[in-house]
C-alpha cells in the first residue's frame, strides 16, 4: 500500500509540476532578434559569430513590414507576439523595460496594446507555450514582449544574457540583441526619420557589437538548440529586407522560404511564431497568419549570402525609384496629350503622334519584361532598368508598326493589346516573377503582396483583354457572327478573370470584383444590348459573389496552402476582418490625392471626353471615326473604363487601376483614329454598327 501510495504521488506531482521541468531535459528553441541587421553586415572579419551561424544554417531574408511603410523594432516584436501584422504606430523605438515580478516580468501597458486596433493578438505566441505546458524565458524588453502571454507576462526574465543563470530551463527563450539599433535612436526613443543616420563606420562598430552579443548568446545555449534569427526591425524611413537565420540539426545551408511569400528565399516577420511553435513541437493558434520557414535549394554560404545582399539591393533600388519613375511616366503623359491635342487640332499630319501613342500604351508592360534581363548584377543596375523599358517599349512598338497587320487601323493596337494580355498571363502561370521587383509590380521590401496579380498588372490584363477581344469580336460582327463575337469577349474575358483570381496564381481580391461587370459590359455591347444601371448594379454583386466562391474553395484547403484569399474568410467567420478592412480603404483615399497618378487619369479622360464631345477643336474627329470604322473598340474602352473606375473603389491602390487603364486604352483608341482615314471622307451611307448605352 506504502509503495501504491508513493506511485500515486509521484504520479499527481509529475502532472502538476510547473511547466520549466516537462522541458528541463530537451534542447530550447531560442528566437534571437537583432533589429535593423542586414546580410551585408553580415561578413566574416567584421561579424565572425554571425558568420560562422551563417554557416550552420539555412538562410534568407525577411521582410519586417509590419502596418506602416517601415516597422521599427516595438512593431517587429509585437507582430511576433501576436501571429499577424501589428505595431504601435509610425517612428516608434524599442519596446518599454518590463516591470520585474519575482524571477519573470510583466509588459507594461499590456492590456491597453491589445485593446488597440492593431494590437489585438499580442500574447498569442506566449499564450500558446503556456498551453502546451512550457515556460518562457526571455532576455531585454523586445524578447519579453514577444514571449508575454495575453496578461503580458513572461516566467523568466533578464535584463542582458550575463543575468540569465539557467538557459535550459524553458522550451522556448527569446533574446533580443539592441546593439545595433541603440545608436540610431533619437532622444526620444524613436527612429530617426532619414534613411542611414549613421556613417559607415559607425554602423560597423554597432554591427561589431551586435555580432559580439550575439556570440556571447550562442556560447550559453545548451548543445542542440534550435536558433532562429532574424533581423526584426528597420533601422530607419527605408524599409530593407533583413537577415534570417535557422540553425537546426537538419540545416544544410538551404535558402530559407515560406508558402506565404511564394518565394523560396524570402519569408515575412509573422511567419516567425509559426515557425518557433513549429520548432517546439507546440500548435500553432488558427489566428496566427504566418507560416512556417521551409528549407529549399542548397547553395555554397558565399554565393547564398551574395543573392540575399542582391535581393535587398534590387527591392531597395526598384521601391526608391518607383515614385521618380511615376512621375515622370506622368509628365511624358501629359506632354503627350498636349501635343496631341496641338497636332490634332490644327488637322496636321499625326501619323507620328500615333506611333508615340502606341509606345506609351507599351511602357507598363516593359517594365515588366525588363525583369527577363539580368539587371540586378550589373553596376548601375536601375540605369539598366530604364534603359530596358524603354528599349523594350520601342520593340514592341516597332512590331506593332512594321507587321503585317500594319494596313488596319486596328491592327497595331491589337498588336500591343494582345502582347500585354500574353506576357500577363504567362507571368501568372510561371510564379509571377516579372511583377516582382519591377518598376510598376510590387517588391518584399515594401511588402504589400509576394506574389500573384498585383493592382496596376490587373488593370493591364484586364484592358489588354477586352480591348484584344472588342477587336476580335468587331471582324465576326462585320461577317455576321455576332453570338461567336460574344463568346470570344466572354469566353476568353472569364478565363482570365478566373486566372486573376484562382488563390494561389492571381490570388487577385479586388481583380474579380472589377473585371466580371467590365467583361459583361463589354460583352452586351458586343451583343447590340443596352446597359442599364441595374443590370451594371447586378454585375458588380456577380463579381462579389466570384470571388467569395474563390475565397471559401480557398478556405476549405489546409491552412497552411491557403493564400490571403482564404485566411480572409477565416477572419470574417471569426469577426476580425474590419482592422484590415479600414486599413485597405485608407490606403485607397490616400491614392486619390496621387500627384503621380491623378495627371494620368485627368489628361487621358480628359482628352477623350472632349474628343468625343467637341471632335472637331480637339482631336479633328479621329477618336468618333475610330468607333465608326471599329464600333466594337467602343465597347472594349467602355468595358476597361468600368473595370478601372470598380477597381478603383475596390482595391488599396485606388487610383493606380484606373490610371494604368487610361494610360492603355485611350492611346490605342487614338492610334485607331488617327490612321483610320480622314473623318470628312466618309463613304456615302457609312454608319457605324448600333451600339445601346
Amino acid at each position: 500500500m506504502r509503495w501504491a501510495y508513493f506511485l500515486l504521488v509521484a504520479s499527481a506531482l509529475w502532472w502538476v509540476a510547473p511547466p520549466a521541468l516537462a522541458a528541463a531535459d530537451e534542447p530550447p528553441v531560442a528566437l534571437i532578434g537583432v533589429p535593423g541587421l542586414l546580410w551585408e553586415d553580415v561578413d566574416p572579419q567584421v561579424t565572425p559569430h554571425l558568420w560562422r551561424l551563417a554557416g550552420e544554417s539555412d538562410l534568407g531574408s525577411v521582410s519586417v513590414k509590419a502596418v506602416g511603410t517601415t516597422a521599427c523594432p516595438f512593431d517587429g516584436w509585437l507582430s511576433v507576439s501576436a501571429g499577424v501584422r501589428s505595431a504601435v504606430g509610425q517612428r516608434c523605438g524599442l519596446p518599454p523595460e518590463p516591470e520585474r515580478t519575482g524571477e519573470g516580468a510583466r509588459v507594461p501597458w499590456f492590456e491597453g496594446l491589445r485593446a488597440t486596433r492593431d494590437g489585438t493578438y499580442a500574447g498569442t505566441l506566449g499564450s500558446a507555450v503556456h498551453a502546451a505546458g512550457h515556460c518562457t524565458a526571455a532576455v531585454g524588453p523586445g524578447a519579453a514582449l514577444a514571449l508575454a502571454d495575453t496578461e503580458g507576462r513572461v516566467d523568466v526574465y533578464a535584463p542582458e544574457p550575463a543575468a540569465l543563470a539557467d538557459w535550459s530551463r524553458c522550451k522556448v527563450l527569446a533574446v533580443a540583441v539592441d546593439e545595433l539599433i541603440r545608436p540610431y535612436l533619437a532622444p526620444s526613443g524613436r527612429l530617426p526619420a532619414e534613411p542611414e543616420a549613421l556613417t559607415p563606420e559607425q554602423r560597423r562598430e554597432a554591427v561589431r557589437a551586435a555580432d559580439a552579443e550575439v556570440g556571447a548568446v550562442l556560447a550559453k545555449l545548451p548543445a542542440g538548440a534550435q536558433v532562429v534569427l532574424t533581423g526584426i526591425g528597420d533601422h530607419g524611413s527605408v524599409p530593407h529586407l533583413r537577415v534570417a537565420m535557422w540553425k537546426r540539426a537538419e540545416a544544410s545551408g538551404a535558402l530559407l522560404g515560406t508558402a506565404s511569400t511564394r518565394r523560396d528565399h524570402i519569408v515575412i516577420v509573422t511567419d516567425t511564431t509559426p515557425t518557433v511553435l513549429t520548432a517546439a513541437g507546440i500548435p500553432v493558434p488558427q489566428t496566427v497568419i504566418g507560416l512556417p520557414w521551409q528549407a529549399g535549394k542548397r547553395l555554397p554560404l558565399e554565393e547564398a549570402v551574395a543573392e540575399l545582399r542582391r535581393d535587398d539591393m534590387m527591392g531597395t533600388g526598384i521601391r526608391n525609384t518607383t515614385g521618380m519613375f511615376f512621375t515622370g511616366f506622368a509628365v511624358v503623359t501629359v506632354a503627350f496629350y498636349a501635343v496631341a491635342y496641338y497636332v490634332l487640332s490644327r488637322r496636321r499630319d499625326a501619323r507620328a503622334v500615333g506611333v508615340v501613342a502606341l509606345g506609351l500604351a507599351a511602357v507598363p508592360v516593359s517594365t515588366y519584361l525588363v525583369n527577363v534581363l539580368p539587371w540586378g548584377h550589373g553596376p548601375y543596375p536601375i540605369a539598366l532598368v530604364i534603359a530596358g523599358v524603354v528599349a523594350i517599349a520601342s520593340a514592341i512598338t516597332a512590331l506593332a508598326v512594321l507587321g503585317p497587320w500594319r494596313r488596319s487601323p486596328v491592327g497595331p493596337p491589337a498588336v500591343v493589346a494582345a502582347i500585354i494580355g500574353l506576357v500577363m498571363v504567362a507571368d501568372l502561370l510561371t510564379g509571377t516573377n516579372l511583377q516582382f521587383n519591377s518598376l510598376m509590380g510590387y517588391t518584399a521590401v515594401v511588402g504589400g503582396r509576394y506574389y500573384g496579380l498585383a493592382n496596376i498588372p490587373f488593370a493591364l490584363l484586364a484592358t489588354s483583354v477586352l480591348m484584344t477581344t472588342a477587336v476580335a469580336a468587331d471582324r465576326l460582327v462585320r461577317i455576321g457572327r455576332r453570338r461567336a463575337a460574344v463568346a470570344v469577349v466572354a469566353g476568353l474575358g472569364v478565363a482570365a478573370m478566373l486566372l486573376a483570381g484562382w488563390p494561389g496564381i492571381g490570388s487577385d481580391f479586388g481583380g474579380v470584383i472589377a473585371f466580371v461587370p467590365g467583361i459583361a459590359v463589354t460583352a452586351l455591347l458586343v451583343a447590340g444590348k443596352r446597359v442599364s444601371v441595374l443590370r451594371f448594379l447586378g454585375f458588380c454583386v456577380l463579381g462579389g459573389v466570384t470571388v467569395s466562391a474563390l475565397a471559401i474553395l480557398d478556405y476549405l484547403r489546409p491552412a497552411p496552402s491557403q493564400t490571403h484569399l482564404g485566411r480572409f474568410v477565416g477572419m470574417v467567420l471569426d469577426g476580425t476582418f474590419m482592422p484590415m478592412i479600414l486599413r485597405k480603404l485608407a490606403a485607397m483615399l490616400n491614392t486619390m490625392l496621387s500627384p503621380n497618378l491623378m495627371p494620368i487619369v485627368l489628361t487621358g479622360l480628359a482628352f477623350l471626353v472632349f474628343a468625343i464631345l467637341r471632335p472637331g477643336k480637339i482631336s479633328a474627329g479621329v477618336v468618333p471615326l475610330a468607333f465608326e470604322r471599329t464600333p466594337m473598340l467602343k465597347a472594349g474602352l467602355i468595358g476597361a473604363l468600368v473595370s478601372g473606375v470598380v477597381g478603383m473603389l475596390v482595391n488599396d491602390s485606388g487610383t493606380a487601376v484606373l490610371s494604368m487603364v487610361v494610360a492603355v486604352a485611350v492611346p490605342l483608341v487614338l492610334y485607331a483614329g488617327i490612321n483610320s482615314g480622314d473623318p470628312e471622307e466618309r463613304a456615302p451611307g457609312e454608319s457605324p454598327v448600333p451600339m445601346k448605352i
